[in-house]
């Protein structure tokens, strides 16, 4: 925790600001990758949703108060840009939210950066289907091993909320895989 407050420190100190910045990116540049190509998954989408954040991050991390985790409040920065980006992607296509996702579900087999085979192809058509809270959460719980606690800061939402959208998306999950 001491070692956390001495880096924050160092990213809010503006002679240090650039080179703690440069750590803060490479230590976290790719969990924060694969969180948002979970949400937007497209690669180029991705990439641009993760650059965006970290613009975020760097512009106001002067702003950050230590009431929750680096990670957390980093996490809840991609979280919220990604939403953003798919609504606004939805948006300009005249399209509903859902219709987007199912979208990108489509695109997914000819995105070449997808290396998925047929069953893991199967499982992000399940998990687009879901509704944003449970997608997110399966997402973060499932693939990202987060713990609900981890998971309460990032979201703004209940430990007893978020086990319970996992338990539903968990559920709705296994219908849509089995069913033939």
């Amino acid at each position: 925790m001491v070692e956390e407050q001495l880096f924050i420190a160092a990213l809010q100190n503006k002679e240090t600001q650039n080179r703690a910045f440069q750590q803060l990116v490479s230590q976290y540049k790719e969990r924060l990758y694969w969180h948002i190509r979970r949400i937007v998954l497209n690669h180029d989408d991705a990439d641009d949703v993760l650059q965006n954040t970290f613009v975020k991050i760097y512009r106001n991390i002067h702003n950050f108060k230590g009431e929750s985790a680096l990670f957390s409040w980093m996490y809840r920065i991609a979280t919220n840009e990604s939403l953003t980006f798919l609504k606004q992607k939805a948006k300009m296509a005249n399209i509903t939210d859902e219709e987007l996702q199912n979208s990108l579900v489509q695109n997914l087999q000819a995105d070449s950066y997808f290396e998925g085979e047929e069953i893991q192809l199967k499982l992000q058509q399940a998990i687009a289907k879901l509704p944003e809270k449970q997608r997110l959460v399966f997402n973060m719980k499932y693939f990202e091993e987060l713990k609900y606690e981890e998971m309460s800061q990032i979201l703004d939402t209940s430990v007893g909320a978020l086990k319970s959208s996992y338990h539903h998306a968990v559920k709705k999950l296994e219908d849509y895989l089995t069913e033939d």
